[in-house]
């Protein structure tokens, strides 16, 4: 390589100062790139390896290295993933992806926008209207407002609505979520007193009625996320629920979680919690298949005040959604308010079914066998995640892959792009259910590198 002084081998004794190594043509271009300050500190590190480890090292193979360790301190540590683990849903890829109007509208979010400028009148407008009329439209409720995700929805609302009142709520909703959320936590940084009811399995109608007093402000509905009490049990239901809140003139609030809206296996909707709750609070993301956010509805007079008060409360600004989600929810509800259910990629996901599914793995095995790649069909099952429908299984059809599972399974986690898969019955497999349209390919030929590299 032009400019190294040679390529024999030195021992550590006589390692060259760093001064003189980064004067060197051969590293112009690394100081051109990454500044002569950078270069010289991954050059000490280099050297200093070196003595470490009482070695030799070509003045070209130091070179590389100098230049490896400084691209990878720059290279981008959030990457684009192939999600092919079944899991929709999946918190530790992001859970809901985009679709594609979501991501186009990002870029228009990206530059300038009327984010909160009123075009008709040219005066200052006020964002959460970009929102609220689609949110009222779809779900016909009377006041809307968006906040940066579910747990700021609920305890903006408890701050908001009942600091230093009593919240009634069952004993058998104090869960704990991804990341140590608690119920508890969150009531008593709300300044709301939480008053249990009920036990762990059991709480009756009768249970929220007892408890009420006159510092009472609120009963609360935990939506449970990812675990279910199965076996003795017996819940309040929310239209009990809204009859006691009803008799003693207290709101209802409905931490509704995932945000189903759309009917799916036992998971409570939107929709049928606007029929009986004042107050209403889900995920953007995940059953939604939009962008992370904490939307808030209003059902009737009591609601539209109490949503109304909530925009207005000062916690409200510190948790408001930046103009890329914005952008995105806004793509997002345009998408569910005309119907094109399709296009939001959890909802095709969710719906695609076992023969969709094989037809597409199918094509998969066809061309890795093409390419040298042994594999199987299994059928399987998919998980929705993110909290959502915990138990609740989706028939899949898998595409196994012959050869060492944990070993393969890293390849493709190591590969460009990563690719996510699960080991099942001791076989590194593929769900077709969770990889995003247009991905095919790209998969495809990161199997066959990672299948090469575990067979040399």
């Amino acid at each position: 390589m032009r400019g190294l002084r040679d390529s024999r081998v030195h021992r550590t004794s006589s390692l060259p100062a760093i001064g003189t190594l980064v004067n060197q043509p051969a590293y112009a271009e690394l100081v051109k790139e990454f500044g002569r300050a950078r270069v010289v500190e991954a050059l000490r590190r280099q050297v200093a390896d070196e003595r470490g480890a009482g070695g030799e090292m070509q003045d070209s193979d130091r070179l590389v290295r100098v230049g490896t360790t400084l691209r990878a301190a720059v290279a981008p540590k959030l990457r684009g993933v192939i999600n092919a683990s079944g899991v929709i849903l999946h918190t530790n890829l992001g859970r809901a992806p985009l679709s594609r109007a979501a991501i186009d509208a990002l870029a228009v979010a990206a530059g300038y926008s009327n984010l909160e400028l009123d075009l008709d009148s040219g005066r200052r407008g006020e964002r959460a209207a970009l929102l609220s009329g689609l949110l009222m439209q779809i779900f016909g409720c009377e006041a809307a407002f968006v906040v940066n995700n579910n747990a700021a929805a609920i305890l903006l609302a408890l701050t908001a609505l009942c600091k230093g009142k009593e919240v009634i709520v069952s004993r058998g909703q104090q869960v704990e979520i991804g990341g140590s959320f608690r119920m508890p936590d969150v009531m008593r940084l709300s300044g709301a007193r939480m008053v249990e009811v009920g036990t762990t399995n059991r709480t009756r109608q009768d249970d929220y009625e007892q408890a009420i007093t006159s510092r009472s402000a609120a009963l609360l509905r935990v939506h449970t996320s990812n675990f279910r009490v199965a076996g003795f049990t017996e819940a309040t239901t929310l239209a009990e629920m809204a009859s006691v809140a009803r008799g003693h003139e207290l709101l209802l609030i409905d931490d509704l979680g995932s945000g189903a809206a759309e009917p799916i296996a036992d998971e409570p909707t939107v929709a049928e919690s606007l029929r009986h709750a004042d107050v209403v609070t889900f995920s953007g993301d995940k059953l939604f298949g939009g962008p992370q956010a904490g939307i808030v509805l209003g059902r009737g007079e009591s609601g539209a005040a109490a949503v109304k008060t909530m925009s207005r409360h000062p916690l409200a600004r510190a948790v408001r959604i930046d103009k890329l989600t914005l952008a995105a929810l806004e793509a997002t509800l345009r998408q569910r308010l005309s119907g094109r259910l399709d296009e939001i990629p959890i909802e095709r996901m969710i719906r695609a079914s076992v023969e969709d599914v094989r037809r597409r793995a199918a094509m998969w095995s066809v061309k890795l066998e093409e390419r040298g790649v042994r594999t199987t069909l299994v059928a399987g099952e998919s998980a929705v995640g993110g909290g959502a429908l915990p138990g609740h299984r989706l028939p899949t059809m898998l595409l196994a892959l012959s050869g060492p599972a944990s070993r393969l399974a890293a390849a493709l986690r190591h590969g460009d792009p990563p690719v996510i898969a699960r080991i099942e019955k001791d076989a590194c497999c593929l769900d077709a259910r969770t990889v995003l349209k247009g991905e095919d390919e790209t998969l495809i030929d990161a199997v066959e590198v990672a299948f090469k590299a575990v067979a040399r």
